[in-house]
């Protein structure tokens, strides 16, 4: 398996979209992903992670990203700010 530092970033559509109309940064996303405060799997979808990470930029909430995982790249499904969590 590549590195990650090798594996590149791949956005959904509806990811995309989320990001510009959430102004979420793609360096923040990048970041929960790769280096996540929590991540746990997806209970519905068991290929499917969620990584949190506190964002400073956003006054200290939490950035939600949900995405897939394969040997050469992380497919970005969604992303947004919760509300309700806490790290």
């Amino acid at each position: 398996m590549s590195g990650a530092a090798e594996r590149h970033f791949e956005f959904t559509a509806h990811a995309a979209a989320m990001m510009a109309e959430r102004a979420i940064e793609r360096s923040w996303v990048e970041r929960t992903v790769l280096t996540p405060d929590q991540s746990e799997p997806d209970p519905s979808h068991p290929d499917t992670v969620r990584a949190f990470r506190t964002v400073p930029e956003r006054d200290g909430r939490v950035l939600r990203v949900v995405y897939r995982r394969t040997d050469t790249h992380f497919r970005i499904i969604t992303t947004f700010l919760d509300r309700g969590r806490r790290t």
